[in-house]
């Protein structure tokens, strides 16, 4: 693992691209997919979504009932690779009520003519609590058709993320159809959740599908410093609390410990804290100096971290957008090679970074 103090992280110091505002929100967005080259399709935290044409924009009816709180609401979105047969979608949001609390879902539906159909709950993570913290959730689909997705340790630090008895702190895995794989590495055993992949995690926002390996990459918030990006492996036990580089917001330790044996360290951890969100994996021609970058959101530190490889996995970090002053909730690669940014905040921006032209 490794890495990086800020006087260590280079500066872009110079603007090589344009920016053009796509769309601004109405609410707080959360989450951006592509449905073709010329429409996107987003969700606000509140409960809506929107699909944004050339020339319109159009709300979706039909969602499942959102349970609205601290940082819980609709979150992720999911396009089916095979989408444009099957127009097949995945939504990950909080279910509830006020009373008794909730947890994160994560459900199917069929988009047809601006509506939900079909809708399908898929998955829910039980033990709600009234708790507005920590529900994840990010959702992507691998190359053999699994779905993966992840729920935070929903506050409860010191029983969720190391129980596997229990939800939160983990990442999940499901087929489409919400039925548990045979070959998931908890399935034999009594009274786990047998959905889960890796557990051990505080509250991951991002997740990838590295285009080249095949693995799942996620990013999670630490507490105070200790953001982490994780390549997930089948059964690890990623340490969160036994194990962590960051401390309490109030200053105190969590545990003097920052490896013990059987727990797995990060690829990469940021100290002091960025608030990662949304991440990709960069593949795109437009911009060749950030190719085969990862391109990390950043809510707290305002900003897109780009970090590079060599060829013996070294990793070096620039920060780019610092000009912008925005929080950043998501970031995706346009179809035509441009990067998307989606701002956080009551009246968030769809931003579009393309080259800079002459």
């Amino acid at each position: 693992s490794c890495a990086q103090d800020d006087t260590t992280i280079n500066e872009t110091k110079d603007e090589i691209y344009d920016l053009e505002l796509i769309h601004p929100t109405k609410n707080i967005p959360w989450s951006i997919e592509f449905i073709d080259e010329k429409t996107i399709i987003y969700t606000e935290k509140r409960g809506n979504i929107y699909i944004v044409g050339e020339n319109n924009v159009t709300e979706i009816t039909g969602l499942p009932a959102i349970y609205e709180r601290g940082q819980g609401g609709l979150m992720d979105i999911e396009l089916h690779p095979n989408f444009k047969e099957n127009n097949l979608i995945f939504l990950s949001y909080a279910s509830g009520n006020r009373e008794s609390g909730g947890n994160t879902a994560i459900a199917s539906a069929e988009l047809l003519e601006n509506k939900l159909v079909n809708l399908k709950l898929l998955y829910k993570g039980e033990e709600n609590t009234t708790r507005g913290q920590h529900f994840g959730s990010r959702i992507q689909i691998d190359n053999d058709g699994y779905l993966y997705f992840t729920i935070g340790d929903r506050g409860n630090r010191d029983v969720n993320p190391q129980d596997l008895k229990k939800d939160g702190g983990k990442v999940y895995r499901i087929n489409i159809d919400g039925s548990i794989p045979d070959d998931n590495p908890f399935i034999g055993s009594d009274g786990v959740k047998k959905a889960t992949y890796s557990y051990g995690h505080r509250n991951p926002q991002g997740i990838f599908l590295h285009p080249k390996t095949g693995k799942i990459w996620t990013n999670e918030h630490g507490p105070r410093g200790g953001d982490e990006i994780n390549i997930i492996t089948a059964g690890k036990n990623y340490g969160w609390p036994k194990i962590t580089y960051g401390i309490n917001y109030i200053g105190t330790t969590i545990t003097k410990d920052k490896a013990l044996p059987g727990l797995e360290q990060p690829l990469y951890y940021w100290v002091p804290s960025i608030a990662p969100s949304g991440m990709i994996y960069y593949t795109g021609d437009n911009f060749p100096e950030w190719k085969n970058s990862l391109m990390i959101s950043s809510l707290k530190a305002k900003k897109i971290s780009k970090i590079s490889f060599n060829e013996t996995l070294n990793l070096s970090e620039d920060n780019l957008f610092q000009e912008l002053n925005h929080r950043f909730r998501n970031i995706l690669q346009h179809p035509n090679g441009n990067i998307l940014l989606l701002t956080d905040g009551p009246r968030g921006k769809l931003i579009e970074i393309s080259p800079l032209k002459n």
